[in-house]
């Protein structure tokens, strides 16, 4: 009876069919290739195996390890050692230059045999197996030399199971038999490598906790400015902790002598920003704080003026572009020659010292325009900033103090139909005093899928994200919104220059597009889709960790937005 349940058992988990051929199987709608390794290197490194197992795509590896008995493995070996010796001593008689090659392989036989003798060691012997899956045969060719490429950087040499696909398959399932049989000796020592669960290490010298290695319970301490751009990108649902552990890495940045500049939607570093006497400015249609976008940048000793008015004019057309909404290519000429002019008519000119020269106001540039042919729709379009509803916005003069450690922007107050005008203002704004002056700081943009959605400041933030290395300044670009973020054609450039990434709880919705465009595992996203908040995916560069962000209490006190702790902490 029970038999009788077993083959039931097996015709239904059994495919309906399987296609073999001399180099591979079509097993249903995929198709399979398995290999088996033949040769390895002398020495044989822990975590080796590690950068095949993290590959993005699915495959199966079986390892077989079966005891060798010790004292047929020392007869063995006592055998191997007389036979180079043999080989050494005829070379000597013919008078051949010595090979290096026999003797290192002698003194390695010896090693062994002591190591055996004393207990020290037990030999082995070793199968490995790995069956790759694919959709179509040019994709089975792709990931076969992305894998035999790995694997003989590593100097381990693996060959396909001709004509022994079907075993080599029922070799790597979970029936714990080797159908192929082909196995090379080793010892303990080697063999522990193979191991094939180990956890990557982010704990430095330098840097600060991000957090504890679900791993392995280390310290997760890194420091940004170590890798070969500072950038990261957060990406995480609502509710998932991405503000809270971006506030924690301010509060620990500042102590690592880091400056720190927040362009906060929400004004949820308000509070961050009171406690460690920084600068907070409220941006908004009736605020006292004013950023006047025609403002000429500080101009740093390695760059020439003309150039940096230009680059200027440049990124002030784009700003213009975004408040006028689309605009014909004639308009756009007309444009770029009014805001020539308008600088013209405060003796701001290429080849000149305007150093101390007063900038223009928006409206400058309106009078400007009606006074041009085919200038006067625009001039209309632009009443609004200047003497309509959005008056108090940008046409002021500055007076907004940098002079400080940590400087948050808040726009919560503004129309959402100002927020990405306000924020292209402010990131123009901080580039210019980046540029003006060299040092250690970090930029952070919340809520960065505003920008995302159009084209001007999108392009204006992947243009930070690629030209902030040279001014030691580390871009972080916090959302929630992956997918309009993702669908920008700047989108997953700012990805792919960003060197740390970390991924906390993720929305179903989403995570097919987060698994995208970062290379996910279904073992990983699974992770993310029922992490707890504050726990997540933590990428430095090739490096990634499953991380827990913990925040002490005083942290905590200071940087927690959960509204029932906050209101505890106000009785």
């Amino acid at each position: 009876m029970a038999e009788s349940k077993f083959e039931n058992l097996k015709k239904i988990i059994a495919p309906a069919g399987v296609e073999t051929e001399s180099n591979y199987i079509k097993l249903g709608d995929k198709f399979v290739k398995v290999f088996f390794a033949f040769s390895y290197p002398r020495y044989l490194s822990s975590g080796w195996f590690d950068q095949i197992i993290n590959l993005p795509n699915l495959f199966d590896i079986s390892i077989f390890v079966s005891p060798v008995d010790t004292g047929l493995a020392l007869k063995n070996l006592r055998k191997k050692a007389a036979q180079i010796e043999s080989e050494i001593s005829d070379q000597q008689e013919k008078g051949l230059v010595r090979d290096p090659m026999l003797e290192t392989g002698l003194r390695d036989v010896e090693t062994l045999r002591d190591s055996l003798q004393q207990a020290q060691e037990k030999m082995f012997n070793v199968g490995l197996y790995i069956a790759i899956y694919a959709d179509t045969l040019e994709e089975l060719s792709r990931l076969e030399s992305q894998i035999v490429s790995m694997m003989e950087a590593k100097l381990v040499y693996i060959k396909p199971a001709l004509f022994q696909q079907l075993d080599g398959l029922l070799s790597v399932m979970p029936l714990g038999e080797d159908k192929i049989s082909i196995n090379q000796p080793m010892n303990s020592g080697p063999i522990s490598s193979f191991f094939p669960f180990v956890s990557e290490d982010l704990t430095s010298d330098e840097g600060i906790l991000y957090g504890i290695n679900r791993h392995n319970n280390s310290l997760v301490i890194f420091d940004r400015f170590s890798m070969e751009n500072a950038n990261q990108v957060v990406f995480a649902k609502a509710g998932a902790g991405k503000s809270y552990a971006t506030k924690l890495e301010i509060i620990r940045s500042l102590m690592m002598d880091a400056d720190v500049i927040v362009v906060d939607p929400e004004n949820e570093y308000q509070r961050l920003a009171k406690s460690f006497g920084g600068s907070f400015f409220n941006i908004s249609l009736s605020s006292h704080e004013h950023i006047n976008p025609f403002d000429v940048p500080t101009v740093p000793e390695d760059e020439s003026p003309s150039d940096v008015l230009r680059s200027h004019i440049v990124n002030l057309a784009g700003l213009l572009k975004l408040m006028l909404g689309k605009i014909t290519a004639e308009e756009d000429s007309v444009l770029d020659r009014a805001i020539t002019e308008t600088y013209a008519s405060r003796e701001i000119v290429p080849g000149e010292d305007f150093s101390k020269t007063q900038a223009p106001l928006l409206q400058d540039l309106e009078t400007v325009l009606k006074n041009l042919e085919g200038g006067k729709g625009m001039a209309e379009r632009l009443y609004k900033f200047t003497k309509g509803s959005f008056g108090g916005f940008l046409n002021q003069p500055t007076n907004v103090d940098v002079e400080n450690r940590l400087i948050v922007f808040s726009i919560r107050d503004l129309e959402d139909e100002l927020r990405p005008i306000a924020m292209y203002v402010i990131l123009n704004f901080i580039w210019n005093l980046i540029r003006a002056k060299t040092k250690k700081r970090i930029m952070i943009v919340d809520e960065a899928w505003w920008m995302m959605k159009y084209e001007e400041s999108a392009a204006f933030l992947f243009g930070l994200a690629k030209r902030c290395r040279k001014y030691y300044l580390g871009l972080t670009t916090v959302t929630q919104d992956v997918e309009d973020f993702l669908r920008s054609p700047y989108g997953r450039p700012i990805i792919t220059n960003s060197s740390i990434q970390l991924l906390l709880r993720q929305a179903p919705a989403t995570i097919d597009i987060v698994a995208k465009a970062f290379g996910l595992t279904d073992a990983e996203k699974n992770y993310l889709l029922s992490s707890e908040v504050g726990t997540g995916l933590f990428f430095a560069g090739r490096r990634h960790i499953a991380i827990q962000i913990i925040a002490s209490y005083f942290e905590d006190q200071i940087i927690t937005t959960d509204p029932k702790q906050l209101l505890e902490n106000k009785e």
